[in-house]
């Protein structure tokens, strides 16, 4: 199930928005969007679908002149005081709206100190989380989110984490061969989607696609009934084209 990769990737769109923020913040009175293009110097078309997301993430305001100057949620993000607690607050809201939009439950993770962490998830009565059978922190091999942060270490970080944990059976689909699974990460490209097929839990599907922020290694990921299978491609090129406004927060 191969995925075409987004032509313009969430890391992009971050470090694009990241500049038009920085311009936005050096103008106190507001900033046009013809001066952004000047400043940041991206294409009027592409500048114009960055600050539509911006605006709907509350990063700017757009004045009664037609300007831009600094929204409420950069204002909070940057504060010091009330940092975490506004960062918890924006992911929260955003992973609800991309939950409601994929019918999916989705997953913010994070790889640290050799294990990975389910940060942040949002899920409902109709788009339930994946019953965690095995500890995920022991499922990394066999998981969408888990292939994902492995893909992001070098290969001696890879290596480490399967030292200490033994790439079971979990399924007949899980990948127990060592050397197969470090070949098939390093032939997964950055721009697409990690994808576990029933590889975790018999009945499940999930795809997994990279968050940055710095020099962090993180991970957006849905699961769906197999009975959904059928709109995992698409939900998982939704996934990766909405990826920005997380790293974005993740980044500020």
């Amino acid at each position: 199930m191969a995925l075409k990769p987004e032509s313009t990737a969430p890391f992009h769109s971050v470090r694009y928005a990241l500049r038009a923020l920085e311009a936005v913040a050096g103008h106190r009175d507001g900033v046009s969007e013809a001066r952004l293009a000047q400043v940041t110097e991206l294409p009027p078309g592409q500048l114009s679908r960055l600050l539509l997301m911006l605006r709907r993430e509350g990063y700017v305001t757009q004045l009664a002149d037609g300007s831009y100057t600094v929204g409420e949620t950069l204002l909070l993000l940057g504060s010091s005081g009330d940092r975490d607690r506004a960062l918890r607050e924006r992911l929260d809201h955003t992973l609800a709206e991309l939950r409601d939009t994929l019918g999916a439950a989705v997953y913010l993770s994070r790889y640290t100190d050799g294990e990975m962490e389910v940060m942040h998830y949002s899920d409902s009565p109709s788009t339930p989380v994946v019953n965690e059978w095995v500890d995920f922190r022991s499922a990394v091999h066999a998981t969408a989110i888990g292939k994902c942060l492995l893909g992001q270490l070098d290969h001696d970080g890879r290596k480490d984490h399967l030292t200490r944990h033994r790439t079971a059976r979990l399924t007949s689909r899980t990948i127990t061969d060592e050397r197969l699974l470090l070949n098939s990460l390093d032939q997964q490209p950055a721009t697409v989607p990690v994808l576990d097929l029933q590889e975790y839990a018999v009945g499940t599907v999930c795809a997994a696609v990279p968050v940055t922020a710095g020099s962090a290694v993180g991970c957006l990921a849905l699961s769906l009934p197999l009975e959904a299978a059928h709109r995992l491609r698409s939900a998982a090129e939704t996934l990766n084209q909405q990826a920005a406004p997380v790293m974005l927060s993740l980044a500020i």
